[in-house]
């Protein structure tokens, strides 16, 4: 799926690894039902943890930015996790029996540790390019996998997550957070930024994230 120019530059980088992603054995459990109730329930406790510090990462890309169009935009997706996206856990684990509460004092595994730090650093360490190279494969990834999942999937038990996903107000984050990754590489490296010295490092920091994704569909198998 095309959510932008840049993205789909990103996503051919990651080879391989992005394939392993979007196709893994957790997103086709998730698809034809048969995904243990106790690994789907482990996680969406991780996630909660994951989704704070994402949504902190997407608060940082607020400062890193040049202009009212990329803080706009940075804004609006951390609103969109807050939100949104955010309460599909709270009510799916609260249907379980489990307390925002309990969701709050979930112990974050190293997988998802690895994974947040990681986007945290290269956004504080890097601009705001580095930080949006990070980030996007989570997004963009969840979006692929919403709308594939929801145009094959072969079971309802899963339905709810798949359809946030795949619905429109989740998709219209993918394609407002696509453009601006391509306006703010456009801005900062030019028309052609593949022949920039800092194309290879951004397609580094996707491909790491892409590959940081596979392990935390790992570690939600192994609740």
């Amino acid at each position: 799926m095309t959510y932008s120019n840049i993205f789909s530059a990103w996503r051919k980088a990651a080879g391989n690894h992005w394939t392993d992603y979007i196709n893994h054995p957790f997103v086709h459990q998730l698809g034809t039902g048969t995904l243990p109730n106790e690994a789907f329930l482990h996680y969406l406790k991780q996630d909660y943890v994951f989704l704070f510090h994402f949504t902190r990462a997407w608060s940082l890309a607020v400062t890193k930015a040049s202009s009212f169009a990329e803080m706009r935009l940075a804004a609006n997706t951390a609103s969109s996790l807050i939100n949104e996206e955010i309460v599909l856990h709270v009510e799916t684990c609260a249907a379980a029996g489990i307390s925002e509460l309990e969701l709050k004092s979930t112990k974050e595994r190293t997988e998802n540790l690895a994974y947040t730090r990681y986007v945290l650093d290269a956004g504080h360490s890097g601009d705001l390019l580095d930080l949006l190279a990070t980030l996007a494969p989570c997004v963009m990834g969840y979006g692929e996998i919403g709308t594939f999942l929801a145009n094959n999937n072969s079971s309802d038990k899963y339905s709810e997550w798949i359809n946030t996903y795949a619905g429109d107000p989740y998709q219209q984050v993918c394609h407002d957070v696509g453009d601006l990754i391509n306006d703010a590489v456009a801005h900062r490296l030019g028309d052609d930024p593949t022949h920039n010295p800092r194309w290879r490092q951004l397609c580094e920091h996707f491909t790491t994230a892409t590959q940081l994704e596979i392990r935390f569909w790992e570690m939600g198998l192994k609740p």
